[in-house]
């Protein structure tokens, strides 16, 4: 858990970084310091072979100072001259010992050997000597190395002359091991001799403990000068020097320094260093581990506040007085904190009421009518609705509608007593409880909310009044749930659309009905792709001439489960759903499909259908009706679309819009139900038609004595006035025809000729009537 905290990690990371420095510290100090080892061991090197140089040379003099005193000495020479070998021998001897050399000898001038102080040296090795001096005589040479037998000597020779030269004297230092350590003495490097002859052994002469020199000897071949090499368990750097060589003999020496103990004088630095870091890593950890809990804690505590929250604790206190960023992000978790729980209580505020009345909403309104069902209290519910809000909405526009909708909520509020409320359920419909209420009082309470909404509201500068319909449902008379109540509350105020005083309290069996609509609407959606639609013609009688030219198209509906379905049913209930617009489309097309196939086998039949009041304000139905008379290859004339007067009002101008495109296709426009509603004269001016149709109101019990004759009598007259054909529906008797002729109407429909028949039927009637005709002419 403290692992993967993070505070943690902080310190974590800000150990690592220390670390990493201090790494890179030490590993910068260590390279400086192996060069600076280096350095300073090539240095020595330099050094150590200019004092071994300079120690050879004073060894050489010494020879050199000693043997020409010798030649010098006239007793020696005579001694020489008369071959007084004692005498010789003493000489050298004597000489010798004073400088300590090693080997004194004299050689003829020839090369033998006459006289020597070292056993070792034989006539051969004379023989060498003699052609190494004539050599270095002619290079100008006096002192030399040279391996003698087991030995390295530093050798000087003089020649005696008396005063002709008579013989040779040599004297030498045994260059051995106390040699090598008088040098590491003064130059403090280890030196290795190594001399050479052919068939002899070689010589080996080092400073070297005895294990490295035996590794030495075998691998010095292989060891790089001034290069870093193992010998041994110790590292060294070489330098490597050539001091003598000859016919068949050389001298090499090699001078080796320990970078081993030249490093343990930085020992003390390294722990220096480790110390350092590790006080420095201690000190770093601690103040990390604050640094961290410095910024660790508020962040608990922040994470802590953010949990409650995420609990629904908008009231968590946060306790975090700092001037730096976490500072500045406590306070702007605070103003978070403070703005979610806002947002939270407006949410919640929302969730339960309507955002434009500010009204309980229908979540709400179901809630408290469930506790009053709990309590068993007493409630009654008015549903109210507003018919004519469409209209309202239209005619003040969306921004003057919901103006309406709020006066009309408050309103309501004023007529409520205490521990009644109201509430927006949807759109324009609102339902009032009235809690401690039975049916008989709601109802007297329904009719005072009535008459209050009655009174005109007053919209910007215009006066509206909002026809309103109310339901009455009340508990536990009609229900003991609240969706049931608020259903049954809805059915009423549904069918108090039909009552003069548009106030219907609920009627037991209602459900069924409602239940009936809910699936009517439901299945008519589908009923064009499942081909339970079709259309019945009613043939239409041109009464000069008695002819039938014309026929009504009327939409027939048989449901699977349910039969035929009657239009004055469905045809409200299309409208109401919406899906009237889905009817009209299969409408048109149908007509001029069946059109086409009448027209195939002859029959010319011009038909009429009614068009919607949806469908009038839709601006691209010119367009549709085109594409399908190309399509069925239909001519525009023998098309009639029927119009309400009604719905072209609903919004005119759109509507004379499309009447206009209806036009320019050629489609003969006609009013139907002219006479009911509020028929205008002007308005009927306005309009593209060329036909008018009374309603069937009118014509049904016609007769001359009637009101109704001379209501029919004046709309002839006058449509024929303006130009317009008059179709008289609703004809079911003789005498209703007759008059029709007398007044001199262009066309009759209704019973007394036919009933609507379907395709086919209409087919073999209109076939039938064709024979009777011809067979009376004949």
């Amino acid at each position: 858990m403290l692992r993967n905290s993070f505070q943690a990690r902080i310190a974590g990371v800000l150990v690592m970084l220390l670390l990493v420095v201090i790494g890179a510290l030490y590993v910068a100090v260590q390279a400086a310091t192996d060069a600076a080892v280096r350095s300073q061991a090539r240095e020595q090197l330099d050094v150590g072979s200019l004092v071994f140089q300079r120690l050879l040379e004073m060894r050489g003099r010494q020879l050199h100072d000693a043997v020409q005193v010798l030649v010098a000495d006239f007793g020696f020479k005579a001694a020489v001259a008369s071959a007084d070998a004692e005498t010789i021998r003493s000489a050298l001897a004597n000489h010798g010992a004073r400088i300590n050399a090693s080997a004194v000898m004299m050689l003829s001038l020839d090369g033998n050997l006459e006289i020597s102080t070292d056993r070792q040296i034989s006539g051969e090795t004379a023989q060498r000597l003699s052609v190494e001096v004539m050599q270095r005589q002619r290079d100008g040479t006096q002192i030399f190395l040279m391996p003698i037998a087991d030995k390295i000597y530093l050798l000087v020779q003089a020649t005696v002359a008396a005063p002709l030269p008579i013989a040779r004297v040599m004297m030498g230092f045994q260059v051995d091991d106390a040699f090598a350590a008088e040098l590491r003495e003064l130059a403090h490097l280890d030196l290795t001799l190594l001399a050479t002859q052919d068939g002899v052994a070689d010589i080996w002469i080092s400073t070297l403990p005895p294990a490295q020199r035996e590794q030495l000897q075998g691998s010095m071949a292989a060891l790089p000068d001034d290069a870093v090499s193992l010998i041994g368990a110790e590292s060294y750097l070489n330098q490597t020097l050539v001091l003598a060589s000859g016919d068949g003999f050389a001298v090499h020496a090699l001078l080796h320094k320990s970078l081993n103990q030249a490093q343990q004088a930085f020992a003390p630095l390294d722990k220096n260093i480790l110390l350092i870091a590790m006080a420095a890593l201690s000190a770093s950890l601690g103040g990390a581990l604050l640094l961290a809990r410095s910024v660790s804690q508020p962040v608990q505590q922040l994470a802590a506040v953010a949990e409650r929250i995420r609990q629904g604790d908008y009231q968590a206190s946060l306790d975090l007085h700092r001037s730096d960023e976490l500072g500045r992000l406590a306070t702007a978790f605070k103003a978070m904190q403070q703005g979610i729980a806002d947002r939270e209580r407006q949410l919640a505020h929302n969730a339960l009421h309507d955002a434009l009345t500010e009204l309980p909403n229908r979540t709400l309104a179901l809630e408290r009518l469930g506790s009053a069902i709990t309590a068993q209290r007493p409630t009654a519910l008015l549903y109210v609705g507003v018919a004519n809000f469409r209209a309202v909405n239209e005619s003040l526009g969306p921004q003057g509608g919901d103006v309406a909708l709020q006066q009309l909520s408050a309103r309501l509020q004023t007529t409520l007593r205490p521990g009644d409320s109201v509430a927006r359920i949807i759109g324009d419909e609102f339902l009032l409880l009235l809690e401690h209420t039975d049916t008989d009082g709601a109802v007297g309470i329904a009719d005072k909310v009535q008459q209050l909404l009655l009174k005109p509201l007053r919209v910007g500068t215009q006066d509206v009044v909002m026809e309103c319909r109310i339901g009455i449902a009340s508990y536990p008379a009609d229900g003991n749930a609240p969706e049931e109540l608020l259903r049954r509350a809805t059915i009423a105020m549904q069918d108090a659309a039909g009552t003069a005083s548009n106030l219907q309290v609920y009627q037991r069996g209602r459900d069924d009905a409602q239940q009936r609509q809910i699936r009517l609407i439901r299945d008519l959606r589908h009923a064009p792709a499942r081909a339970e639609l079709q259309l019945h013609y009613q043939p239409k009688l041109d009464i000069a001439d008695g002819q039938v030219r014309q026929a009504e198209a009327l939409l027939r509906w048989q449901h699977p489960e349910l039969g035929m379905v009657s239009p004055g049913e469905f045809i409200p209930l299309a409208e109401r759903s919406g899906s009237i617009t889905l009817l009209t489309a299969w409408v048109i097309e149908e007509v001029m499909r069946q059109w086409r196939e009448w027209s195939g086998r002859g029959l010319h039949v011009q038909v009429s259908l009614n068009i919607a009041t949806e469908d009038l304000i839709d601006p691209q139905l010119p367009a549709r009706v085109r594409e399908l008379l190309v399509k069925y290859q239909v001519p525009a004339e023998q098309l009639i679309f029927e119009i309400t007067e009604s719905g072209v009002m609903l919004n005119p101008e759109i509507a004379l819009q499309v009447l206009h495109g209806l036009r320019e296709c050629g489609i003969s426009l006609s009013v139907d139900d002219f006479g009911t509603g509020y028929s205008s004269l002007a308005q009927l001016k306005r309009m593209p038609v060329q036909e008018l149709k009374i309603d069937q109101s009118f014509i049904r019990d016609l007769d001359d004595a009637s009101e109704d004759a001379v209501i029919v009598r004046s709309t002839i007259e006058m449509s024929h006035s303006l130009g317009l054909k008059v179709v008289a529906e609703g004809v079911e008797l003789e005498r209703s025809l007759q008059l029709l002729a007398r007044w001199n109407c262009d066309t009759a429909q209704g019973y007394l000729i036919s009933r609507p028949l379907a395709a086919q039927a209409f087919e073999t009637w209109m076939a039938q009537r064709a024979d009777a005709a011809t067979s009376a002419v004949q």
